[in-house]
């Protein structure tokens, strides 16, 4: 799960960097690391919960 997780993260910063997707919060190319932050975030708690399931 982490690891489809982070490669579609992944994806996502890579088409920001490219064109910037224009979601609230993400109207810039230099946005791309609140998605990397997202990332880590998301990658932990599906960490924790596969811990806890």
């Amino acid at each position: 799960m982490t690891k489809v997780l982070a490669l579609v993260i992944l994806a996502l910063m890579i088409i920001q960097l490219i064109k910037p997707l224009g979601w609230p919060g993400l109207k810039r190319r230099s946005d791309f690391w609140k998605l990397a932050v997202l990332a880590l975030a998301a990658t932990s708690v599906a960490g924790i919960a596969g811990h806890w399931g």
